[in-house]
């Protein structure tokens, strides 16, 4: 199982990526292994001011749907488009091309709440 170093997790399976005060979001290769082949992703809080933890959309797979929660506090500004037709390269690369929503940081400091890799992978067991 892939865990990137450069990445911060969450305990329900986010990934984020900070540049700047710009934030990219995903959902990490365990989470979209528990979940199996994914279906469609909706994503419904563009513009929308959201604190952490936030729901801001859901995934949905062959057997379930499952809400994304935010991992610090942020607007989101952009969902990736490429989901709209290919929601299943959130199964096969969740760390790049399956990436869900960039945001804006409102408070930069709550990165440090997060998980780093060794807690993840604590975490879940790996």
């Amino acid at each position: 199982m892939n865990f990137p170093e450069n990445l911060r997790y969450t305990k329900e399976h986010e990934w984020i990526s900070i540049e700047g005060n710009v934030a990219t979001i995903g959902i990490t290769e365990f989470a979209q292994g528990e979940l199996g082949d994914i279906i469609y992703v909706d994503i419904e809080s563009l513009g929308k001011e959201l604190t952490a933890n936030a729901v801001f959309g859901t995934v949905e797979a062959v057997k379930t749907v499952s809400d994304l929660f935010l991992p610090i506090a942020g607007t989101p500004t952009e969902k990736n488009p490429l989901l709209e037709s290919q929601p299943e390269l959130v199964n096969q690369d969740p760390y790049g091309d399956g990436w869900m929503v960039k945001m804006t940081i409102s408070n930069p400091s709550e990165i440090d709440s997060l998980l780093d890799v060794a807690s993840y992978k604590a975490l879940i067991g790996a």
